[in-house]
């Protein structure tokens, strides 16, 4: 189970992206139903990992080629590891399972969380997260290529716009194992 970028400067109103995403994500109510979707998937037994997207101090693996990494480039103190923005929301902060940290839109892109997976024998992911079209879409794909298993959970993914969202999705469905509804993602954990 991967949780993709659940944090602050993501979805929070005061966090760098919440002035794009924070009205969606709160509308759409994605947080709850990932809230519990990742409860009653670890107390299945499932694995869950959180990823978030923060720059150290010199920037780790940052590369500044494309307008949003520029962006975040420049606003690099607020998404240091320790920084507020950098921290899970409330609700998903206290919920059992590994935090990666990374500089890049794939969760599995600049650290070692495709093999530390392997190396436990996971070969099927579940993702959550926001944005649908950006760190969902881009970890899909990696994970796809990296040769996972994947789905994409839809009722526990939002972007900033319902559209956007729904389009990625179905691209999803054709380029992944399948996307999956949370209730169909809990009965594969089971």
């Amino acid at each position: 189970m991967l949780a993709l970028h659940w944090q602050v400067n993501v979805i929070a109103p005061e966090g760098f992206f919440g002035e794009l995403l924070a009205g969606p994500v709160a509308r759409s109510g994605v947080v709850a139903r990932a809230a519990r979707f990742h409860a009653a998937a670890a107390a299945a037994g499932a694995e869950l990992v959180f990823t978030r997207f923060t720059v150290p101090a010199g920037e780790g693996e940052l590369v500044r080629n494309t307008e949003f990494m520029r962006a975040v480039g420049e606003a690099q103190e607020s998404f240091r590891p320790d920084a507020p923005g950098a921290a899970l929301v409330p609700e998903l902060a206290g919920q059992p399972g590994l935090v990666v940290d990374n500089q890049k839109l794939s969760g599995l892109a600049g650290n070692d969380l495709a093999t530390w997976l392997r190396d436990r024998g996971v070969g099927t992911l579940f993702l959550t997260g926001v944005a649908t079209d950006l760190t969902v879409e881009q970890t899909a794909r990696h994970a796809t290529d990296l040769g996972f298993q994947v789905h994409v959970v839809t009722d526990c993914t939002a972007a900033a716009e319902e559209a956007t969202h729904r389009a990625s999705l179905a691209a999803l469905a054709r380029t992944t194992a399948g996307n999956r509804t949370a209730a169909e993602a809990l009965a594969a954990c089971r």
